[in-house]
Order: structure tokens, then C-alpha cells, then sequence
């Protein structure tokens, strides 16, 4: 599936009960294409899913972990938020809550 989002082509590989998004930069101002421009081609995120982003949110933020986002937002697939790279070992984390969950029906999916 091929989905146009915000700068970017997104694909989804199916990979047993996972998937791995491919993201292409379709503008050379979004956050992917500058990562791509200063670091190359490679790994830019990893993607976890949770039942409930908002609580999962601010557990997170309770405990101390430094949040992009304090609240979830329409991500491709559903609501997601971003835990900034510095509270992740450098590595950019994604959550993305699960299908059906509380934030879905706010953000109008």
C-alpha cells in the first residue's frame, strides 16, 4: 500500500504479524529527508504499538523520558507519537496506539 503523507511516501511490507514501513521524501524539507541528507540512507525509527497512546504518553513523561510529542497526533496508520532520540540510546521511537483505542475516535479516524 502506498500512502502520500505530509513530504513523504509511505509502504507498508507485511512481515508475519508485523510490518516494516518504508518511508520515501517527497519534499526535501521534511525531518526524514534531512535525516537522509546528514546521515545517509538507513535506519531512521523503530515503531511500537500500545493499547493506549495518551496513558502511555504521560507514564512516560511521569517517569522522566523526553517526549516529541506530549499528546497523540494522526500519524499514517492511526494515532502516533514520538519519544525524541536523546532518551533512546539515538534512536528515534515511534508509538502508535493499537486499533480501536481511545485516541482514534478523537483524532477522527
Amino acid at each position: 500500500m502506498d500512502i502520500p503523507s505530509d513530504g513523504v511516501r509511505i509502504a507498508f511490507l507485511g512481515v508475519g504479524e508485523s510490518k516494516i514501513e518504508l518511508v520515501e521524501p517527497t519534499d526535501s524539507s521534511t525531518g526524514v529527508a534531512r535525516f537522509l541528507e546528514s546521515k545517509g540512507e538507513g535506519f531512521h525509527h523503530v515503531c511500537f504499538e500500545v493499547p493506549n497512546l495518551a496513558e502511555t504518553l504521560l507514564r512516560l513523561e511521569i517517569d522522566g523520558i523526553e517526549l516529541i510529542d506530549s499528546a497523540p497526533r494522526r500519524g499514517a496508520e492511526g494515532p502516533v507519537a514520538f519519544l525524541h532520540p536523546r532518551a533512546c540510546h539515538g534512536v528515534l521511537v515511534e508509538l502508535i496506539e493499537a486499533p480501536g483505542g481511545p485516541s482514534w475516535v478523537s483524532l477522527g479516524f
